[in-house]
């Protein structure tokens, strides 16, 4: 029995004044693994919800298999159900099967060959067999004791209630059970939440193995691209969503390939429509049909003056005809890509602050050589305790650890936020910027726009427009502050550190709410120039490509690539 695809088309989808789908459809055949991509708002969340029936389009159809899963954002069970009542809601549909194929077998015993209902019991039983196997129902129960263990489930008893469970284990109790199900076609939105990098990669196989249809929206790319044969980005397009075939590293390359050529392509109509101003405007003046005759060409002036000036105006003709259309067809300019201008300005600063040092004593000069930050038995109680770490200019330093590590308490000790015990040093007129998780603004009636301009200043803001740096809709960019999303708030704060940077860039979880696309551009972005950054992040597909020094904390000890630089131990006052 062929599996069914899972098939949408022209959908679209209203949400009080906003058309967030309009008119997207959708092919995925079983065996594939499609992921959904694109910036938070575009209707990743909503296209799921109308593909597994839970909302219904305003228009188009989708067709679906019968056996569909969706990974809801909350549990369809009460606070008081147990683990083991989410278990056996998962296998029943499995046990069935087998309890179905016992019956018919019995029933074929007791009915003779020769009889009709034989060869319909046969056919019955061959059919339900099929799905059986599919479902791989006879290694259902060890398969859901695997999949319980592969997302750090392994150890909680049965009987607990989903409500003593924490968010997360809830929320990885909901994807075992669809791990479990197997479903023909599987719904899942952002399925990495709540996952370290081993459960991750356990998914991902899981994921890898399933015979059906998958479906996933998410920002995980390290996951995009373990998992997926194709991705859909759904970011406004010209023709509305753009597929892709291929993981992640293959829809990257096709995106700078894309963006090379749309600038060659702009870069060279410029320079023909250049080349066809200077022809329309300038030749005509230029080559005079007027111009005064010589002694050897009186006898034939006439004629060839008529001549140049048809040759003249044919051209002028031709080019002004061409530079008309080229300006209606014209491609428009790329967008920038997001830019961190640390580099110029530490590298300013560290010149001005040569020059400066260079006129005071030797004693003080000393200071140009000296970290930015130094931490010598610095202890945040119950958080952090670092017997040395040192951050010297241009330094690129990772941080890694699990949720409670540290991450963010080093970060925000690093920023002067935090008082410590021990000794913290900075150098002086030391500039320190800080992208935290949580985003807050003083005045939540006032623009982005105006929020911005507030914060940098008319001039600055000028400099460097809001809108340039690519990480608000210009759509956004009136509307008040406390009316934007997390993701929105979050990228205004770091547009406000990409436009003055400071001589230490301290980023806590930068790609958290970005899209695929801007989180490469972040990266790019950071690896450029001599400045000073400190990253905290559990974002696998950063962590994977970062080129500078590493950091892991970890409950009482930490690990650095550099050995002795960085340590961190327990002390009385942190247990």
């Amino acid at each position: 029995m062929p599996r069914p695809a899972l098939l949408a088309h022209d959908l679209v989808r209203t949400l009080g004044t906003r058309r967030v789908l309009d008119g997207v459809s959708l092919t995925a055949a079983p065996g594939h693994r499609v992921g959904l991509i694109g910036e938070n708002g575009v209707g990743k969340s909503t296209l799921l919800r109308l593909l597994a029936g839970v909302d219904e389009p305003d228009a188009g159809q989708v067709t679906r298999p019968y056996d569909l899963g969706l990974l809801h954002q909350e549990m369809p069970f009460a606070a008081d159900a147990t683990i083991a009542q989410v278990l056996d809601d998962a296998l029943r549909e499995a046990r069935a099967d087998l309890a179905e194929l016992d019956r018919i077998s019995r029933l074929l015993a007791d009915t003779p060959e020769d009889r009709p209902a034989h060869a319909e019991l046969l056919e019955t039983y061959g059919q339900r067999l099929e799905q059986a196997q599919e479902r791989e129902a006879w290694d259902a129960d060890r398969r859901a004791a695997i999949v319980l263990d592969g997302l750090g489930l392994g150890g909680i008893a049965y009987d607990r209630t989903l409500g003593s469970l924490s968010g997360g284990q809830r929320g990885r109790l909901a994807l075992a059970a669809l791990l479990v199900r197997r479903p023909a076609a599987l719904l899942l939105d952002e399925p990495t939440n709540h996952l370290d990098d081993e459960a991750a990669a356990f998914v991902e196989g899981r994921l890898r193995e399933l015979p059906g249809v998958v479906v996933v929206a998410s920002h995980d790319r390290a996951f995009l691209d373990a998992v997926c044969t194709e991705l859909i980005d759904l970011d406004p397009a010209v023709d509305g969503p753009v597929r892709f075939g291929g993981n992640y590293s293959a829809y990257q390359a096709e995106k700078r390939a894309e963006r090379e050529r749309w600038e060659r392509r702009y870069a060279e109509e410029q320079e023909e429509l250049e080349a066809l101003r200077r022809s329309a405007g300038v030749t005509a003046h230029r080559v005079a049909p007027d111009r005064g005759r010589r002694d050897n060409e009186k006898m034939g002036y006439g004629h060839r003056a008529g001549r140049v000036q048809q040759q003249i105006s044919r051209r002028v003709r031709n080019a002004t005809r061409r530079l008309e259309q080229l300006e209606r067809t014209q491609v428009g300019e790329p967008p920038r890509p997001l830019r961190l201008h640390v580099g110029a300005v530490a590298v300013e600063a560290e010149e001005t602050e040569r020059t400066a040092e260079t006129e005071r004593t030797a004693e003080t000069a000393e200071l140009v050589d000296a970290p930015l930050v130094a931490l010598r038995s610095a202890c945040v109680p119950g958080r952090l305790h670092l017997d040395r770490l040192d951050i010297p200019s241009g330094d690129r330093l990772l941080v890694t650890g699990g949720n409670g590590a540290g991450k963010s308490t080093l970060l925000s000790l690093l920023a002067g936020r935090l008082h410590a015990e021990g000794e913290v040093h900075r150098r002086p007129g030391l500039s320190v910027g800080l992208l935290s998780q949580d985003t807050t603004f003083e005045r939540p009636d006032r623009t982005a726009r105006d929020t911005y301009t507030y914060v940098l200043g008319a001039e600055r803001a000028e400099a460097v427009p809001l809108g340039s740096l690519g990480l608000l809709h210009a759509a956004d960019l009136g509307k008040p502050v406390g009316q934007l999303s997390v993701g929105q708030r979050r990228r205004l704060a770091l547009a406000l550190l990409v436009a003055r940077p400071p001589h230490l860039l301290l980023l806590d979880e930068p790609t958290n709410h970005l899209s695929p696309r801007l989180c490469d551009e972040l990266e790019d972005a950071l690896g450029a120039g001599p400045g000073t950054i400190v990253v905290a992040s559990h974002d696998r597909w950063l962590r994977g490509r970062w080129n500078g020094r590493r950091l892991h904390l970890h409950s009482g000890r930490a690990h650095s690539d550099e050995s002795g630089e960085a340590q961190l131990r327990g002390c009385p006052l942190c247990r």
